[in-house]
């Protein structure tokens, strides 16, 4: 009865009525995400198509070069992965690489795995830091240590598909303006809970889909650190990564403001092991959202600002990244006030609207996926379909309290400077230097 009467009520709207109760999504995330993800994908298949003669002539410039490539892991308590990684290392196709590994303090076995493994020559160097000095410290490290023509930073928690190192090489010898790829991070463990199974629908639609249409577009604005490859002279130019929580969404700005391209390559495939409760996600999302006010609006706000060195596809990138995360977070607070001002007793029919809209809007989206990966899908990514209906629940509601918590707590205690994932005494100095 209750669906039946929310249907006549749906029934019975005029055009400007339907709008007026639904505008977020027929006004912003219908033409977002529906409509010019459409547009982007049809024309990117062919593209792919046409460009294959242009990426074997690639990869017979990669091996006719054959440069070293520098595989750097830092990681902290990430011993029971490291195996899985070291083996899928060893299986890639393109064989010129050295693996170095930083432990940065670990207190599990890591540091006995690891020496293990570099006894056996299953890695090339292993070095572990006593003292603690977070992520950005441990890849940096590992990076004076390395002498590859390129580097691939790669999650201590991840592993990789037989060709992802080749396969991730590749826009380097198509685009020599290049200096970045990222590869698509995949999930891992998506078969053990639901947590997994809902990150793993959303790193599908957000990852593999999302940034593949952003590279298109020119506004990619995160080269993820759990697989990416970047140039040497790139990284020795910026110095490597600065610390703090984000560090790949804030070197991946830094390389654009160099005036390099970045792209994503949806075939370089990365596995990697995410968080298996809602009560870890909360924390790991926490932390990644707040660094979207510390960097892209306070560290990089230079970016949207007119200055001589401004760039259109670099304010787009960041434009469009606070536009549909922090804005239209803001926008949705809104709507419901809004919706509880016109009529309360409506609210019932307008949630069980929304939710039917956007529960269709992801199928489609979900689709648009399955075609772009088809050759790369595993048999379980498509049983991910059965938890299809959950997913405006998980992103509109969970993810979503999430975020604002995150922003309005960065905004106003700039939380990012106080979270034990970095050392204290390397936040202090990132604070004081506004870093």
């Amino acid at each position: 009865m209750f669906l039946e009467n929310a249907f006549e009520f749906l029934a019975g709207l005029s055009t400007a009525q339907l709008i007026a109760y639904f505008w977020p999504f027929f006004l912003l995330d219908m033409a977002r995400y529906l409509l010019l993800d459409f547009i982007v994908i049809l024309l990117y298949v062919p593209k792919k198509i046409y460009q294959q003669a242009k990426y074997s002539h690639a990869r017979k410039q990669l091996y006719k070069e054959r440069p070293l490539v520098s595989v750097i892991v830092p990681g902290k308590n990430e011993g029971k992965h490291i195996p899985r990684l070291s083996e899928s290392l060893s299986y890639q196709s393109y064989k010129n690489i050295e693996i170095i590994i930083v432990d940065d303090g670990s207190d599990d076995d890591t540091a006995v795995i690891c020496r293990k493994l570099e006894k056996q020559g299953k890695i090339d160097r292993f070095i572990r830091n006593e003292i603690r000095g977070g992520k950005a410290s441990a890849a940096n490290t590992a990076f004076n240590f390395s002498h590859g023509k390129y580097v691939v930073h790669i999650d201590a928690d991840s592993h990789l598909e037989v060709d992802a190192i080749e396969t991730i090489l590749l826009p380097f010898y198509m685009n020599n303006k290049i200096g970045a790829v990222g590869g698509d991070v995949r999930v891992a463990n998506n078969d053990r809970t639901f947590a997994t199974r809902l990150q793993s629908i959303e790193y599908i639609k957000s990852i593999s889909t999302g940034r593949t249409i952003a590279s298109e577009l020119g506004i990619l604005r995160i080269i993820a650190g759990a697989h990416g490859a970047f140039r040497r002279d790139v990284l020795q130019r910026l110095h490597g990564w600065d610390i703090g929580p984000g560090l790949d969404g804030d070197i991946t700005l830094k390389i654009r403001k160099l005036g390099f391209q970045v792209v994503h390559e949806p075939m370089a495939i990365c596995y990697t092991n995410v968080p298996e409760t809602f009560r870890k996600l909360s924390k790991q999302r926490f932390r990644w959202d707040r660094s979207m006010i510390r960097f892209r609006i306070r560290k990089h706000r230079d970016i949207l600002l007119p200055s001589a060195g401004f760039s259109l596809p670099n304010f787009l990138a960041s434009a469009e990244n606070i536009f549909f995360n922090l804005v239209l977070d803001v926008k949705w607070w809104i709507y419901v006030v809004q919706m509880l001002m016109i009529n309360p007793a409506l609210l019932g029919y307008i949630f069980i609207i929304n939710y039917i809209l956007y529960f269709l809007a992801n199928v489609f989206e979900f689709i648009i996926a399955c075609v772009l990966l088809h050759s790369s899908m595993r048999r379980k990514d498509y049983v991910l379909f059965l938890f299809m209906p959950l997913i405006p629940f998980y992103t509109g509601i969970f993810l979503r309290i999430v975020r604002t918590y995150a922003y309005l707590m960065e905004f106003i205690h700039g939380a990012s400077y106080n979270d034990k994932w970095n050392p204290w005494k390397v936040s202090r100095i990132a604070k004081k230097e506004k870093l």
